[in-house]
């Protein structure tokens, strides 16, 4: 009887089988590091912050500080800001210095090539973990402010009274729901607390 034997699967392509799935599995990795990141940041970069240990603000560069959340970013008028901190929507609003409704927006998530890239460029990521009570510093032409957190609550996309004018000071701050902009906002509103000095403990 006449016995066909099978041909065996040469070591190349076992070879590349191999490789294919050890790229598969690397890949699939990688991006779930990239997704978890942000959640990871407390426990990685961004630690508790000491007020009185901040160096003194700069006149050419603002900044808002959330001690609880280890956040110290940049913040500027005009889209484009969104990726180097947080912009600061509507200036003729409100200002530190003037009052106002002083308008802070940021990324709560965005995805980029590095798990550091996305920490960067997600820095609200952790907005719902404020409370009510909670502290915000903002450096402002040269001068430090604080403010205290006094309401925390979510919004629909269409609610856009969070950015109407105020003739009482406040801090809004806002980022976009883990589900998107779609999703809704969610909103942390703050008064003011009047300026901080230089090693100041609040």
């Amino acid at each position: 009887m006449l016995m066909l034997s099978k041909k065996s699967k040469g070591p190349f392509v076992s070879l590349a089988l191999t490789a294919t799935a050890i790229v598969m599995i690397g890949g699939g990795l990688y991006t779930l590091s990239l997704v978890a990141s942000p959640s990871l940041a407390p426990l990685l970069v961004q630690k508790p912050i000491t007020v009185s240990a901040l160096p003194a603000p700069e006149k050419t560069e603002d900044r808002i500080i959330i001690p609880k959340l280890g956040i110290n970013i940049v913040y500027a008028p005009g889209e484009a800001s969104l990726d180097r901190g947080a912009q600061w929507r509507y200036p003729e609003r409100g200002n530190p210095e003037n009052g106002g409704n002083f308008i802070i927006a940021a990324h709560r998530f965005s995805i980029q090539p590095t798990p550091l890239g996305t920490i960067e460029k997600s820095p609200f990521y952790s907005i719902d973990k404020l409370a009510v009570g909670d502290k915000i510093i903002v450096d402002y032409r040269g001068t430090r402010y604080a403010y205290k957190i006094d309401k925390i609550f979510d919004v629909k996309p269409s609610q856009t009274e969070i950015e109407a004018q105020s003739d009482t000071p406040k801090l809004t701050l806002y980022s976009c729901e883990l589900g998107g902009s779609e999703a809704g906002r969610v909103v942390v509103t703050a008064t003011p607390m009047g300026k901080v000095e230089v090693g100041d403990k609040n």
